[in-house]
């Protein structure tokens, strides 16, 4: 396979768009079910100082963690066993590696770095202005 694919600048502006809309929302997508992994992590991280520390800690806190652990089971794994990953969430995961390449060679590795920069960017700004939480 190619590194890199000459192309003339609107065709190149063209697929720019394309592939940073499709890292985008194959990013969004993946991350959705990566991030109960991820905040599950921080969570029983919190639940378990609050324990070693006699600090009391809310039941709710508690039946929220329990809740994400079943979320994340759910849509991560095929079963509650949490060993066969669920078809969606491999597909997500190869789609993004196999998007990821593509940047690469149309693009460039410096593309994609720019788009994984703007895209943290994006997601750290919508966090920020959030009013909902």
């Amino acid at each position: 396979m190619k590194k890199k694919v000459s192309l003339s600048l609107d065709h190149k502006n063209l697929i720019r768009r394309y592939l940073l809309w499709a890292y985008k929302s194959t990013k969004e997508g993946f991350e959705r079910i990566e991030r109960k992994s991820t905040q599950l992590l921080v969570d029983e991280y919190i639940l378990d100082y609050f324990s070693k520390n006699k600090f009391k800690m809310p039941q709710e806190f508690k039946v929220y963690v329990a809740d994400k652990r079943r979320d994340e089971l759910k849509l991560k794994f095929v079963n509650d066993a949490g060993k066969d990953f669920h078809p969606d969430y491999v597909y997500l995961k190869n789609r993004l590696k196999v998007i990821e390449a593509a940047i690469i060679c149309f693009l460039g590795r410096k593309e994609l770095v720019c788009m994984q920069r703007l895209y943290e960017a994006e997601f750290t700004r919508r966090i920020l202005e959030a009013r909902d939480h």
